[in-house]
C-alpha cells in the first residue's frame, strides 16, 4: 500500500509539472488563442458568413422559379356549371396550380448583382484578415510590454540585491566605527525606496499580464505565464527597411486596402445594375391548372336522362389546362427613378476611391511613423547602451570609494539611481526598436514572430 500512494504521488507530481508548463505560452500560441477566441473576430466571420450566403443566393437568382397553388372553396347560389350554364345550388371546388418563370435577359443585372456579391464577400474576408492582423499586433505589443516589465523587476531585484550587500558592509564599519551609523540608516532609507520600486514594478508587470489576459480574453488566467523568446541582438549597424518600399509592397498585400479596391468594384457593379434596368426584360413562363367540383353532372341524354356526378379522375383529365409563354417588359417611364438610382450609385463610386486613397494615406503614414520610430528607438538604444557601460563604471569607482569612506551614502545612491535608470532607459528602446522593426517586418508581408 505504501508503494502504491508512492506511485500516484509521482504520477501526480509529473501531470502537475506538465500542466504547469502547458501554461508557458509563447507568442504564437498567445496569437492561435487570440484568433480562435477573441470576439471582435467571431464577428467579422459571422458577417462573411452572411456574405457567402448572399453570393449564393445571387448565384440560385439565375434558376427558374416554381410555385404551387391549392385552394378549397364553398360556393352558394348561383354558381357555372360543367355545361357553361347556370344553377341554383351548393357546391364545394377544389384547384390546385402550378407556375414556373426563367429570366432569360435584364440587362446583365443577373450577372453583374453575381459578380457585385463575390466583390463583397471579398471585401468582408479582407476585413476579416485585417481584424487578424489588429489582434496580432496587440498580441505581440502585449506580448514585449510584459517581457519590458519583466526586465524592469529584474533591475529593481538587481539594485535591491546591491544595497542589502551594501548595508552588509555599511554594518560591519559603523560596528568597527569606521563609519557614522548615519551612513547606515541612510542606506536603509534607500533600500525601503528600492523595496517600494521593486512592488511598484512587480504592479506593473500584473497590470501587463492583465492585459494580455483581457485581450485573449482567458477566464482563469492563475497559472498563466509567457515565454520569454530570445530576442534578436540590437547592432549599431543594423538597417531598417526603408518605409517608401515597405509601403509600396504593403499597398499591394494588405487587406485594408484590398477590402476598400473590392467595394470599390462592389459600387462599380451596383452602378451596371441600375443601368441595366433601363433595357427590357425578357422572362419565359409556364403553367398548368385543374380543378374537381363536387356537383359537376355528366349532360343528360335520351339513354340517361339523369346521369351522376362526374368523377374525380374523369374531371382531372377534362379540367386540365397549361400554356407556354414569354413577357417582354419595356421600360418606358417610371418618374425618372432608374436614372437617380444610377446618379446616386456613381457618387458612392466616387466617394469609395476617395476611400481608396485615404486608406492607403493611412497606411502610408502609420510606415513612417513606425520607422522613424524604429529609428528614434534605435539611435536612443545605442545612446543608453553607452550610459549603462559609463554609468555602470562610474557607479563601480564610487562603489570603490564609498567602501573606505571617501564619499558619502548620499553620493553612492545617486550614482546607483543613474545606474538603474539608465538600464531602464536602454530596456524601453529596446523593446521599441524590436516592436517597431516588426511591424515593419508585418507591413513588408513577414510573418510577426520574435
Amino acid at each position: 500500500m505504501k508503494h502504491l500512494f508512492q506511485i500516484v504521488a509521482l504520477i501526480t507530481l509529473i501531470f502537475s509539472g506538465t500542466a504547469q508548463a502547458q501554461q508557458n505560452w509563447d507568442l504564437q500560441q498567445c496569437i492561435d488563442y487570440a484568433l480562435e477566441n477573441n470576439i471582435q473576430i467571431q464577428q467579422q466571420s459571422i458577417n462573411t458568413d452572411y456574405y457567402q450566403n448572399e453570393l449564393q443566393q445571387a448565384k440560385n437568382n439565375r434558376l427558374p422559379s416554381l410555385s404551387g397553388n391549392l385552394s378549397n372553396s364553398f360556393n352558394f347560389g348561383r354558381s357555372l356549371q360543367y355545361d357553361n350554364t347556370y344553377a341554383d345550388y351548393n357546391s364545394n371546388q377544389t384547384g390546385a396550380s402550378l407556375s414556373a418563370n426563367v429570366p432569360l435577359w435584364n440587362g446583365f443585372r443577373l450577372q453583374n448583382s453575381i459578380d457585385k456579391a463575390d466583390l463583397d464577400l471579398r471585401a468582408s474576408l479582407a476585413d476579416l484578415q485585417k481584424a487578424k492582423d489588429d489582434i496580432k499586433l496587440y498580441i505581440a505589443a502585449a506580448y514585449l510590454e510584459i517581457l519590458f516589465a519583466e526586465e524592469l523587476v529584474q533591475v529593481a531585484e538587481d539594485q535591491l540585491e546591491v544595497t542589502k550587500l551594501q548595508i552588509d558592509r555599511t554594518q560591519k564599519l559603523v560596528d568597527a566605527g569606521s563609519l557614522a551609523k548615519g551612513s547606515l540608516l541612510e542606506i536603509e532609507a534607500q533600500q525601503a525606496n528600492e523595496e517600494l520600486n521593486l512592488v511598484n514594478q512587480q504592479n506593473s508587470l500584473q497590470l501587463a499580464y492583465l492585459n494580455l489576459y483581457q485581450l485573449l480574453e482567458i477566464a482563469s488566467p492563475d497559472q498563466f505565464k509567457i515565454e520569454k523568446p530570445v530576442l534578436p541582438v540590437v547592432k549599431a549597424n543594423g538597417s531598417l527597411l526603408n518605409s517608401m518600399d515597405v509601403f509600396r509592397n504593403a499597398v499591394k498585400i494588405r487587406p485594408e486596402v484590398k477590402s476598400a479596391e473590392y467595394r470599390l468594384g462592389s459600387l462599380q457593379e451596383q452602378v451596371a445594375i441600375a443601368k441595366g434596368s433601363l433595357y427590357p426584360s425578357l422572362t419565359f413562363g409556364a403553367d398548368y391548372y385543374n380543378e374537381y367540383n363536387n356537383k359537376y353532372f355528366y349532360s343528360p341524354t335520351e339513354e340517361n336522362p339523369n346521369p351522376g356526378v362526374i368523377s374525380f379522375g374523369d374531371q382531372l383529365k377534362n379540367n386540365d389546362r397549361y400554356g407556354l409563354g414569354v413577357n417582354l417588359s419595356i421600360p418606358i417611364f417610371n418618374k425618372g427613378q432608374v436614372r437617380t438610382q444610377i446618379k446616386n450609385a456613381e457618387l458612392q463610386v466616387l466617394n469609395q476611391e476617395y476611400e481608396l486613397q485615404s486608406t492607403k494615406n493611412t497606411l502610408r503614414k502609420d510606415i513612417e511613423q513606425a520607422y522613424t520610430n524604429a529609428l528614434a528607438s534605435l539611435k536612443k538604444y545605442m545612446a543608453s547602451n553607452k550610459a549603462v557601460e559609463s554609468t555602470q563604471e562610474a557607479f563601480r569607482y564610487t562603489e570603490e570609494k564609498f567602501n573606505v569612506g571617501m564619499v558619502n551614502s548620499v553620493e553612492y545612491n545617486q550614482s546607483k539611481n543613474n545606474l538603474a535608470k539608465a538600464k531602464s532607459d536602454l530596456a524601453q528602446a529596446k523593446y521599441e526598436y524590436i516592436f517597431r522593426t516588426k511591424i515593419l517586418d508585418f507591413y513588408n508581408g513577414n510573418p510577426l514572430n520574435l
